[in-house]
């Protein structure tokens, strides 16, 4: 390219950045954590004093799994995907919560949405379909939200599909 010929950057028709919902807040987990502590702990105290001490032990050891599965949860929470989509292109890019990272860039003319739905629970898996190949996205949505993010994605690359609209001055 020459000076002055750059290609203006395109207008972004479609954007989303998608992360796994979690509804128990840090506050809520403290919390939760507090009152399973306690009631163990309060058990262990009845187990102790009938002359069952190795009980006693359980009762932490307990706690300390939950409280692992609970942490083990909320690292998975930190996985998210990004997808937009301009007139010339469809990204998308995936991070795990382990930090790999997984993009494609995709031509949306040459893009379609693919939908398994359950007639009972609606939609269950999207997929993006370019020449033969099938990319699954927004897995950790539920399915009313899949459908909502299938629909704004799809008008997105419908509208690109169609090319960059020029307005006169």
């Amino acid at each position: 390219m020459t000076p002055g010929n750059e290609q203006a950057d395109e207008p972004t028709l479609f954007s989303a950045i998608l992360t796994p919902h979690r509804s128990l807040t840090a506050s809520g987990f403290l919390i939760l954590m507090i009152a399973i502590g306690g009631l163990s702990f309060a058990a262990g105290i009845t187990f102790l004093l009938l002359g069952a001490w190795p009980v006693f032990g359980f009762f932490g050891l307990d706690v300390l799994l939950v409280y692992l599965a609970f942490r083990i949860n909320y690292r998975s929470a930190t996985a998210f995907e990004e997808v937009s989509v301009t007139t010339s292109e469809l990204k998308v890019r995936k991070v795990t919560h382990r930090g790999q990272v997984t993009e494609w860039t995709l031509n949306p003319v040459w893009v379609r949405l693919d939908r398994e739905t359950h007639e009972e629970f609606g939609l269950q898996r999207l997929y993006l379909v370019s020449r033969g190949r099938r990319f699954p996205i927004a897995t950790f949505l539920s399915p009313g939200e899949k459908a909502s993010f299938a629909s704004a994605l799809g008008a997105a690359i419908n509208t690109a599909k169609r090319g960059p609209t020029r307005t006169e001055i």
